[in-house]
């Protein structure tokens, strides 16, 4: 289970929160934040991270363009990651070094789980970094459930819904 802290932050609190219960579990929540630049998406990005533990899958759902690669970026800073973050849509995964590596994945360009499977999946789950993924939806029968779901919806030029599953208040 994921906390946030319940503090506020400007520009990234959370509009609505909105608990989820099974019996005999944890609550989990649904966080829906609105971001109004690309520097509050990346913050946003950086503030699950920072409480990500090693091995954490995020698994990020977006139309092109709506900020998912900048999530990653502000991921990829709070885990003290300082190279430049850029997409890996033809390499499908980018490998950052860190104190906490990260595996940036892009899966638009493959079909199948069976095809993440072929580029080494498992390895990287393995190695305990980050994997955060983009295009999800492509390859979620290799998720197991215990992923962080990230879904970004675009607003306007600069304005985002980000909606983060698998997270829980404390």
């Amino acid at each position: 289970m994921i906390c946030f802290r319940q503090k506020r932050r400007r520009g990234i609190a959370p509009n609505h929160i909105r608990p989820q219960t099974a019996a005999g579990m944890e609550m989990n929540r649904i966080l829906t934040y609105t971001t109004h630049s690309e520097a509050e998406t990346e913050a946003l990005g950086a503030r699950l991270a920072s409480v990500l533990p090693g091995g954490s899958v995020v698994a990020l759902y977006g139309d092109l363009g709506a900020g998912k690669t900048a999530f990653v970026r502000g991921m990829a800073r709070a885990l003290g990651v300082h190279a430049r973050v850029n997409s890996p849509t033809f390499t499908i995964v980018n490998e950052y070094d860190g104190p906490r590596p990260l595996f940036h994945f892009d899966m638009y360009r493959l079909s199948s789980a069976d095809e993440l499977f072929g580029i080494g999946w498992d390895d990287y789950l393995a190695r305990g970094g980050i994997c955060a993924v983009e295009w999800s939806e492509n390859v979620e029968d290799a998720f197991d459930g215990s992923e962080i779901t990230v879904r970004i919806e675009r607003l306007d030029d600069v304005s985002r819904t980000i909606t983060i599953e698998g997270a829980s208040l404390c």
